[in-house]
């Protein structure tokens, strides 16, 4: 199984939060890891922003980051180019998706159709986990 995180998922990999062993379970199952590139820049915010907003403390937050980045790079990451527009224009099309949603679901659906049909596509959001399910894709 080829798991593909939004990063409402990969940030549970970082934090304790709710479904957060479900998020290490699939990805201890899955043979590879895939996000959208777009990902690293919302992890890296969010990882800031709980700095800030959780008083997470200087060495807590350095750890968290070079963690992030050193398993970054073993992921694989599609990157936001014009080869992903007409997937972007087809989910659009038929789901009311915010943008990063609709490039983490085109995302999704770019792989899917490079690799084959054994795709999990996490996330926790309603509306992209309906997208998902819609187009075909096992989520939570």
């Amino acid at each position: 199984m080829i798991l593909y995180l939004d990063t409402s998922a990969l940030v549970k990999r970082y934090f304790q939060e709710l479904f957060t062993a479900e998020v290490l379970s699939k990805w201890n199952e899955a043979k590879a890891i895939v996000s959208s590139s777009a990902a690293y820049a919302e992890t890296m915010a969010v990882i800031y922003r709980k700095q800030r907003e959780e008083d997470l403390g200087k060495a807590v937050t350095q750890d968290l980051v070079r963690t992030f980045q050193t398993e970054w790079q073993s992921m694989i990451r599609v990157e936001v180019c014009d080869e992903l527009n007409p997937y972007i224009d087809t989910v659009l099309q038929h789901h009311a998706l915010r943008g990063f949603d609709a490039v983490h679901l085109a995302s999704a659906l770019l792989i899917r159709s490079q690799v084959g049909d054994n795709i999990f596509f996490a996330c926790f959001d309603h509306q992209l986990n309906q997208g998902a399910r819609a187009n075909g894709l096992q989520s939570f």
